[in-house]
């Protein structure tokens, strides 16, 4: 089994412990977390109110950006995404490709991975933008 692997399996189980007041999935605090707080330090690539754009410390491609949103409130995983939420899930789409039409010219690809068999190791959305090289299909 792969370290994403079980590094998502392992993230999983945190997620599922860690009601916070009562509120079921909240997510423990998370790196991201750190970074947006200023307590690690990120490669910026842009930045406003609501969303950050960073690249990411284990790039699996040449160009390996992640984009999240400022506040999680409940966005842990997209499969949690309530209805009025739409907005901020645009918007990190219209980032995604901002970024990746600047990064990656050529071409990219936009992953969200979702949940333990989604191999998603971080719960608090993010997207991945992925390019700078030739990407092959199927993925995973």
């Amino acid at each position: 089994m792969s370290d994403e692997v079980e590094a998502a399996k392992a993230a999983a189980a945190a997620y599922k412990s860690s009601d916070v007041d009562g509120i079921t999935g909240a997510g423990p605090e998370t790196a991201f977390d750190n970074i947006l707080s200023g307590k690690w330090p990120s490669t910026k690539v842009y930045e406003d109110n609501t969303v950050l754009a960073f690249r990411d410390i284990n790039p699996q491609a040449p160009v390996h950006i992640l984009v999240i949103p400022k506040q999680r409130d409940g966005l842990v995983k997209l499969s949690n995404a309530r209805e009025d939420q739409e907005g901020i899930l645009g918007h990190l789409m219209f980032v995604a490709q901002q970024v990746g039409k600047k990064e990656c010219p050529e071409g990219f690809r936009v992953v969200i991975n979702d949940g333990e068999h989604g191999a998603q190791s971080v719960y608090h959305l993010h997207l991945h933008v992925l390019g700078g090289r030739q990407l092959g299909w199927p993925p995973g």
